[in-house]
């Protein structure tokens, strides 16, 4: 997942970077144009936060399954018994939904809404740069219903975009999007806990390991508990995975937020520039 947040971040750079070549003058940009980019840029903010509090919430759970796997080193039935209540409290960790997380649904069905490619007269670089923001949109917007739907383990965050059938990449996308969903659906409906493979290894070892604990088998009751034990640690991989991504969602959030900052301060202190070329909307779009 983490590539595809790279991704994310080189279309949002090359939006910028198409900004910087076209050398539009601000006093150009059509109203439209401003709120395309801003909107869409506020917006994923907020997304970027929500992926990152799931990020850290999933690592705090890491930390229960180490303390687990420290209990279990001591084989005494005492150490079990209190590695038994820290897998309790990972599954209920684990199993509470994160309210930060639960924000993106609106925010995205959001998006979508305002998903239009805004006609623009007599400026062929701006036709450019509108088209080029629609393209982007879309594909910023699906990737991340694709990882609100992983992160959360819900099908319902994935979204079925229409885009515009005369644009040159729209069979692609369609392609591309068909596959992903279906595979996804299909995923959640055979009972996946969630869309990260290693945590669903990591629950999987969890759901067999737990009842042997409670039961109060120890590691002298058979090969089956210590290579339950044993799969326990493939958590290592959750862990890895997770830090790579959190990096991938902070290099993004960053790209975001400076992208829409040097556009607001080019505004602000550009010649000539009107008043209602900021509007009341960009202005509330800076002070978030």
């Amino acid at each position: 997942m983490d590539e595809t947040s790279d991704g994310v971040t080189e279309i949002h750079r090359d939006i910028n970077n198409l900004i910087a070549d076209l050398e539009i003058p601000l006093i150009d940009w059509d109203d439209k144009w401003l709120d395309v980019y801003l909107d869409i840029s506020v917006k994923l903010l907020d997304i970027s936060v929500a992926f990152t509090s799931e990020i850290t919430r999933l690592n705090q759970s890491h930390l229960l399954l180490q303390c687990v796997l420290h209990r279990l080193e001591s084989h005494s039935p005492e150490q079990f018994m209190q590695a038994c209540s820290l897998l309790d409290s990972w599954r209920q960790h684990i199993g509470t939904k994160n309210p930060r997380l639960e924000t993106c649904h609106p925010i995205l069905h959001n998006l979508v809404e305002s998903l239009n490619l805004p006609k623009v007269r007599n400026s062929a670089k701006g036709k450019v740069l509108v088209r080029a923001m629609y393209g982007a949109k879309v594909a910023i917007v699906y990737i991340c219903s694709v990882f609100a739907a992983a992160l959360s383990g819900s099908a319902p965050n994935l979204l079925d975009l229409s885009v515009l059938n005369t644009l040159p990449w729209a069979s692609v996308f369609f392609d591309v999007q068909t596959t992903v969903n279906s595979d996804a659906r299909k995923m959640f409906s055979c009972g996946k806990f969630t869309g990260l493979r290693e945590l669903d290894a990591v629950d999987a070892c969890v759901k067999t390991l737990y009842p042997l604990l409670q039961h109060r088998f120890g590691s002298n009751e058979g090969e089956w508990f210590r290579n339950s034990v044993s799969d326990l640690r493939t958590a290592e991989e959750l862990l890895q995975g997770l830090d790579n991504l959190s990096k991938a969602v902070d290099g993004y959030f960053k790209i975001v937020w400076t992208g829409g900052y040097a556009l607001l301060c080019n505004l602000r202190t550009s010649v000539g520039v009107p008043n209602s070329m900021l509007g009341r909307k960009v202005e509330e779009q800076a002070v978030r």
